[in-house]
């Protein structure tokens, strides 16, 4: 097996931050931090001084630091801010790749060979960013782009065939730093970095607390045990590269080429096009089984200029990460040069998939990744939002809270994915495991009886006044019940404490098992006829039938509803 290439790693340490205080013209001194999700994603150095830590809430870190400014999360903002670096990293050494904004690689054998040595260029590169984009940097050289990553955060050149000695001794929780993947600015909700924590936890557990331990596995084992991004830390952690050189020609046809008449010099025309473009892009791919994982963006002025910039991907690329990766770029040019500079149109957008993979590796399932169909799906309810309106395609989002319809919130297709409460937050009074599996859109009345036919209400210190016996559906007396064959609960249902109308009802939650008509046959009763069990079977929708449902049933403000089925 083939060592990786000798890697450069340019990095600006704390970017969101920089990138966040340089719009919002804060002086470098004061500390500061991004937040998503009323979490701390990123802090400055001197907010980590007086105690500023990742993954604190907002209350916390402004409580042991006063003075903390606080920055929203801005992916565009980022990438914008850090063409500069690029740009300014691009005019000593040809051939640089923005990993995410914050951190760029290059290939460290053709500028080691032009300046005299690996430690010249470094040297070199720290001040001429200095001095065109006046930001601070690290630079570090390893083999692969994993280790000269964890060496530019640690400034240093890591001899040729050192990369496995240099990254044994490090944690397990330095797989975080995938190439790809910018965790600093990852959110609560995102897919990877969830995976990245749960593969973490699960070494960790095992006793694997360093690199080399896990390293020292067999590939074979981890292949069997483990899924897809096990096997890819894996090699990470052996000192290679995430995966496998690819060797296959990339046809020319693949490349997208959009002409823009007349000239674009908005980032929202820009942006229109470049999402147009990676659609065509990603046909064109799946047409050819293939995936992206090197994106090449080209652009040509009104005034001759030729744009390049190659962005590299842990995974291979959708195509809303492409379109994402474009308009970034973009508005990096853009913001730039500005409207109406004789020079800052834009006259042909290009997209040059630099490296592809198989396309199989969207379509393994099994592991979680994006598949094709998922695609195609997306793109489907895309074009619904056209016809129909943004707000009419939604999506559920789950979070925390104590209920099932608190818990879960309803975006449109396509918008960020945030849950409404914090799911990490203590809820004293939460619904326990397992949750219902459907939750009609606002809470069902039913009616809830003892033995003899009484109504059950809330009694003293959270109990029952009777066990339940029956449940009906509706608020009509003449309704017909359903006998219950087994009930848990009552569970204390503390609701919104802090508005004086629900503080006096209080409430209780009750899950509730109704008979079958079997159950019926078998203890000698004849099953009610449901007239309208023809007309709407599905309670969600009508609450008509209860006859072998499981329910959650809450009892707040003197009566009962049904807040979730259990199928």
């Amino acid at each position: 097996m083939s060592a990786p290439a000798r890697v450069l790693a340019l990095w600006c340490p704390d970017w969101p931050v920089v990138a966040g205080a340089a719009e919002a013209g804060l002086p470098a001194a004061r500390p500061a931090a991004v937040l998503a999700a009323h979490r701390v994603v990123a802090c400055s150095a001197t907010a980590r001084a007086q105690g500023v830590r990742r993954g604190l809430r907002r209350r916390e870190a402004q409580a042991r630091c006063p003075d903390l400014a606080v920055l929203a999360r801005d992916p565009e903002r980022d990438a914008r801010g850090f063409e500069p670096v690029a740009a300014a990293v691009e005019e000593l050494a040809p051939g640089v790749e923005v990993v995410r904004p914050g951190l760029v690689a290059l290939s460290a054998r053709g500028p080691a060979r032009y300046f005299g040595g690996e430690e010249v260029v470094a040297e070199r590169l720290v001040d001429h960013v200095a001095a065109r984009a006046r930001v601070e940097c690290q630079v570090g050289v390893a083999d692969g782009l994993f280790a000269a990553g964890l060496a530019a955060r640690r400034s240093l050149l890591v001899p040729p065939g050192e990369s496995p000695a240099f990254l044994a001794p490090l944690p397990v929780t330095e797989l975080e730093l995938e190439p790809g993947v910018e965790p600093d600015t990852a959110g609560a909700d995102d897919d990877a970095s969830a995976a990245r924590a749960e593969l973490i936890g699960l070494l960790r557990r095992l006793g694997l607390t360093t690199l080399g331990s896990f390293a020292a596995l067999s590939a074979t084992d981890v292949a069997s045990r483990f899924d897809a991004a096990a096997v890819r830390a894996h090699r990470l952690a052996r000192g290679l590269d995430e995966r496998p050189p690819s060797r296959r020609r990339i046809p020319d046809e693949l490349t997208a080429e959009l002409p823009l008449d007349p000239p674009v010099d908005r980032v929202d025309a820009a942006a229109f096009a470049a999402r147009s473009l990676a659609e065509r892009l990603h046909e064109a791919l799946g047409r050819a089984g293939l995936a992206c994982t090197r994106l090449g963006v080209q652009a040509r002025t009104t005034g001759g200029d030729e744009l390049a910039r190659v962005w590299r991907c842990a995974e291979p690329l959708t195509p809303a990460g492409t379109a994402d990766r474009v308009r970034w770029q973009l508005e990096g040019w853009l913001s730039r040069r500005g409207p109406g500079d004789p020079g800052g149109g834009l006259t042909v957008l290009r997209l040059v998939p630099e490296e592809v993979v198989d396309a199989g590796r969207l379509q393994l399932g099994l592991w979680g990744e994006v598949g094709v169909a998922d695609e195609r799906a997306g793109r489907a309810l895309v074009r619904v939002q056209g016809l129909l309106g943004p707000e009419e395609v939604l999506t559920a989002v789950s979070g925390g809270g104590r209920g099932p319809g608190e818990r879960i919130r309803l975006v449109p297709w396509g918008d960020e994915r945030e849950p409404a409460l914090d799911p990490s937050a203590p809820w004293p009074g939460a619904l326990p495991a397992p949750s219902p599996a459907r939750v009609p859109p606002a809470p069902l009345p039913v009616r809830v009886l003892d033995a003899d036919g009484a109504p059950v209400h809330r009694a003293s210190r959270g109990r029952l006044s009777a066990p339940p016996a029956h449940v009906a559906l509706g608020t009509d007396p003449a309704a017909p019940t359903t006998p219950v064959r087994a009930w848990g609960g009552p569970w204390p249902d503390p609701g919104r404490w802090w508005d004086p109308r629900s503080v006096a009802g209080g409430g209780v939650r009750i899950q509730v098992v109704c008979a079958t008509d079997a159950d019926e046959i078998e203890a000698g009763r004849d099953p009610e006829p449901d007239p309208a069990a023809d007309l709407a079977p599905d309670p969600v929708a009508s609450g008509a039938d209860a006859v072998g449902r499981a329910l959650l049933l809450v009892h707040r403000d003197g009566r009962w509803t049904m807040e979730g089925i259990y199928d």
